[in-house]
């Protein structure tokens, strides 16, 4: 046994133990948060068992045998809901009273602090077997398994025995007590560069009373039976000493772990990185009553969809002519389009169709993820109140529309099977009312009975929040169950399920009053759709002559008040120039006019946005600002990959020295080696890259 890690941890909230058993629980649940090359963790089952005592057997004793003279009780389960068999040690006969009081006692205070501890394995909402076609493991087949396991242990492996009870910790291994275990299967990211792909089933032990996660790796045998492993066996366990708390991660045998840099990193990521987070996450108090959406679809469905559709769609990234980040919106667009495109198969599925579901994204901004859905063969629109400059590359089969919408009866979108408000900003809060549910809708919460009774109900919902009088609901109005749902309307079939088009809603809500049609009209008067044309505020719309004020202005503070040059300079001395000295912000603010300040707050970041932008000029670094001496920045530039220098070169002497022309020493660089031209005969023309249609 060797200790890779070890942190000690403030604990001023007095959130140990219970933080640390929550944990756990991100480690044991999603482990992608922390190892990268993870894409997730599938719980197959939870249950409760007990370890064979660490006492001196002969060799025909067997933890069944022990099991069998202490009188074990078949339970339902641990208190995570979990089932399978569950031992509990009852009192040998003919024991004293006083030892009988003292181990009821010791069992109760054991019980009120598994309880406390283990609250959290409830909240979790796992079942004992995980649901799904994928990874089901057979309750007798667990049986055998831990069976085989603490029979090992009973039979010569002491040290795998002492290492899971923590005997040498001062613990008491003798008294056999309650463990909660669950199988898990570990899921890799899958890529064509990796070849340890497979998923990796392992038995997760967790002893809350002494404060122990030991993780068990498990392999098949020649007859495709699964075992333990003795290898890459390590475990995370939480000690208190001198009002102090630890948290440390130990390795069963160092010499026989094998990484793979995947499921099983080196022992010194575990000691560092991932124990690192672990003391971080023990004293965070963010609890969060949101189920993880990636429940409602295969994870390993997911990993493999994603990394298709990257793999597919990642030449987008070299064409991406927008100003965003191309990395960020094409591989998140990627993997919205992987979850809907697996969610959607399992539905067809469910409904026993074939035909694809068709949708429209509001707010679709760049339109890639339409792009995505239209080329995997789902119809479908995007609606933008903003064309974007990528729209022209995607070709016609991407169907992009223009427009704006404001939510009225006018905009439910009858002719389509699902709504996707991905980043819909204003018209967020209205998609559900557009959908009638709320994040993922796949079925109707109440039958088609009560349609009328709830569409009054939100109908009261949406006056009372623009501060319209509402009417109290009548006594049919009972709420209807919260779903973590929408999105999504349906497929209109008749079922108790919004299964549906919203129009098929939408008519029905008219049907069932009998009141005919509905009042057209938008349904919150004052509702404004942002303009087609977004006004940039972020200082580069500002009149030339107003931003070249401003910087000769604030040139002039930090240079010490000398007058700046108006026309031609020559090139500085090197050991002469002047660098001026640095202000802070609040300073540089104080020495403007109050119309330039008015001026610039109507800008997003105001003055320090605008001297960012000049960045040739200025250096913004902690609330202070510079003037740019680029005989530094040439010697930053020379350490720099060979693609970044070559692309600061296409932008060589493409625009003015500023400091050629107004600094009082002119430039602090030669001709040869200043970035930018010195005077107007070497200025060259910037270089436009052509743009290149999408397949």
């Amino acid at each position: 046994m060797a200790e890779v890690g070890r942190a000690g941890i403030s604990d001023p909230g007095a959130l140990l133990p219970r933080g640390f058993w929550a944990a756990v629980e991100v480690w044991l649940e999603r482990p992608q948060v922390a190892n990268k090359r993870l894409c997730g963790a599938r719980l197959e089952a939870r249950w409760s068992a007990a370890l064979p005592c660490a006492e001196a057997r002969g060799p025909g004793t067997s933890a069944g045998s022990e099991q069998k003279e202490r009188g074990p009780v078949l339970g339902q389960g641990s208190p995570g809901g979990g089932t399978g068999p569950t031992l509990r040690s009852g009192p040998k006969q003919g024991m004293a009273c006083c030892e009988l009081e003292e181990a009821q006692g010791q069992c109760q205070q054991e019980e009120a602090q598994r309880e406390a501890a283990s609250a959290l394995l409830r909240d979790s909402g796992h079942p004992g077997h995980a649901e799904g076609d994928e990874g089901d493991f057979p309750a007798a087949d667990l049986d055998s398994l831990w069976d085989d396991f603490s029979r090992s242990l009973a039979c010569g492996n002491s040290e795998m025995l002492t290492f899971l009870t923590c005997s040498g910790a001062g613990s008491q291994p003798e008294a056999q007590r309650e463990l909660d275990v669950v199988l898990r299967t570990v899921i890799p990211k899958t890529s064509p560069h990796c070849p340890l792909t497979a998923p990796r089933r392992e038995i997760v032990v967790q002893d809350v009373l002494n404060g122990t996660v030991t993780f068990l790796p498990l392999e098949e045998d020649d007859e495709g039976k699964l075992k333990v492993k003795m290898s890459n066996v390590y475990q995370i366990r939480l000690s208190h000493s001198k009002e102090e708390w630890f948290i440390s991660v130990l390795i069963f045998c160092p010499e026989r772990w094998h990484s793979d840099g995947i499921v099983y990193p080196k022992p010194t990521w575990l000691g560092e990185e991932l124990l690192a987070k672990l003391a971080k996450w023990s004293v965070e108090n963010k609890k969060s009553d949101f189920k993880s959406t990636l429940s409602l679809v295969s994870i390993m469905k997911y990993s493999k969809a994603y990394q298709e559709l990257k793999e597919k769609y990642k030449e987008m990234v070299k064409v991406w002519p927008e100003v965003t980040d191309p990395e960020k919106f094409v591989y998140e667009d990627v993997a919205i389009a992987a979850y809907l495109l697996i969610l959607w198969e399992e539905e067809r599925a469910e409904r026993g169709v074939t035909a694809r579901q068709c949708f429209v994204d509001l707010g679709c901004g760049n339109g890639l993820l339409v792009h995505i859905l239209n080329s995997e063969g789902h119809p479908g629109r995007g609606i933008d109140v903003r064309r974007r400059k990528i729209w022209d590359m995607y070709g016609p089969q991407t169907q992009l529309e223009e427009d704006a919408i404001t939510p009225n009866d006018k905009t439910l979108f009858p002719d389509v099977d699902w709504l996707i408000g991905n980043h819909s900003d204003e018209l967020t809060p209205w998609i559900p009312v557009i959908a009638a549910v709320c994040l993922i809708g796949k079925s109707r919460t109440y039958p088609p009975s009560r349609e009328a009774s709830v569409d009054e109900k939100r109908t009261q919902y949406i006056k009372s929040r623009r501060g319209c009088p509402v009417s109290p609901p009548g006594p049919e109005l009972s709420p209807s169950p919260r779903r973590v749902a929408a999105g999504s309307a349906g497929h209109c079939d008749g079922h108790q399920a919004l299964d549906a088009r919203v129009g098929c809603v939408a008519g029905a809500w008219a049907t069932e009053r009998g009141a005919g049609p509905q009042a057209e009209g938008p349904w919150l008067p004052g509702f404004h759709p942002r303009e087609k044309a977004e006004r940039v505020r972020n200082c580069a719309d500002l009149p030339r002559g107003f931003i070249d004020q401003v910087v000769l202005q604030v040139a002039n503070l930090l240079l010490g008040g000398k007058q700046l040059n108006t026309g031609s300079s020559r090139n500085g001395s090197l050991k002469t120039w002047n660098g001026g000295e640095s202000l802070s912000l609040a300073e540089v603010a104080s020495e403007l006019d109050t119309e330039t300040l008015r001026r610039l707050k109507r800008e997003c970041g105001g003055l320090q946005t605008l001297l960012r932008n000049s960045h040739q000029v200025f250096r913004v670094v902690n609330g202070r600002v510079h003037i740019r001496d680029w005989r530094e920045e040439t010697l930053w530039e020379t350490k720099q990959p060979e693609a970044k220098q070559s692309a600061r070169s296409e932008a060589c002497k493409t625009r003015l020295c500023w400091f050629f022309t107004h600094h009082p020493d002119g430039c602090a660089l030669s001709a040869d080696r200043c970035p930018f031209a010195h005077g107007p005969a070497e200025l060259r023309p910037p270089r436009t890259t052509p743009r290149k249609k999408i397949p």
